[in-house]
């Protein structure tokens, strides 16, 4: 599982930029009177991987700095940038929950929630309490729900760049990370969040730096999925063409555990 995510790695690094950011953002469907919110709020993500309370309550202060003291109706968690399926293919059903979160746009750490589908949910109800506590009052309750396309944003809230989040997901092998990664790349590039999108753009990104692909085989970004299949030309390919490449190769090697130091290689 490590060894492919250096295929993800090396794909998003090309395709998306070291200093890609992830983003979340609040969005107002209605208008300010007075102090109210006339409307409701909606939380969208965009595939975050590293949303933490700590993001929600900046974002619940960036409200409140609007002079908000009231939303008149509720908050919506808004997942729609990637698809609904919740796991990658040739996953074992016990491997949702344990060996990564359900994989949603709008994922929020340290919260917990019921089901394969309450990622969203959860999200929208931590951001509520998050306004309460900055004195916005919500009237509704909070549920997954779409942003109006003609919102209006109020806050705006940005990952650590993706060089950052490349480093954690390798040295620790954090499958979540990996699988959402996957899916941006299918979002940005062939414009649908989903891991077989990501999967061709991971595909295509490697036959385009010259790496074998001759029986390969990737279903997923983590490694987790028994469908994947990779050659040891290949990985060796993925190594030196990370290494070649001027504007990814400090991102991509830096990414890497050390034998003995570093990440899961700390202690063999």
């Amino acid at each position: 599982a490590s060894a492919e995510k250096l295929a993800v790695s090396f794909a998003a690094l090309r395709f998306l930029g070291p200093g890609f950011r992830f983003r979340t953002e609040v969005v107002g469907s209605g208008e300010l009177d007075g102090k109210t919110w006339d409307g409701d709020l909606a939380l969208v993500g965009f595939g975050d991987p590293t949303l933490a309370p700590k993001d929600i309550a900046a974002l619940a202060r960036d409200v409140a700095a609007w002079g908000i003291r009231r939303v008149a109706g509720r908050v919506l968690g808004d997942e729609r940038h990637f698809d609904t399926r919740r796991d990658a293919p040739g996953w074992k059903p016990s491997y949702l929950g344990i060996e990564s979160r359900p994989l949603s746009a709008l994922s929020l750490e340290e919260v917990e929630f019921r089901g394969a589908n309450g990622s969203a949910a959860a999200a929208a109800s931590a951001f509520t309490a998050a306004l309460e506590r900055r004195g916005v009052s919500v009237d509704g309750s909070p549920r997954a729900g779409a942003a109006p396309g003609d919102g209006y944003p109020l806050a705006i809230d940005l990952s650590d760049p993706l060089v950052a989040i490349i480093r954690h997901m390798n040295r620790q092998s954090d499958n979540f990370v990996a699988e959402m990664v996957l899916k941006e790349l299918g979002a940005s590039v062939a414009r649908r969040g989903s891991t077989t999108a990501g999967v061709r753009v991971v595909r295509a990104t490697l036959a385009d730096a010259g790496v074998p692909v001759a029986g390969v085989r990737i279903a997923d970004g983590s490694g987790l999925s028994l469908r994947d299949r990779l050659t040891a030309n290949t990985l060796v390919a993925i190594l030196r063409a990370g290494t070649d490449d001027p504007t990814i190769r400090d991102a991509f090697v830096t990414s890497l555990s050390v034998a003995g130091v570093s990440g899961t290689l700390e202690d063999r």
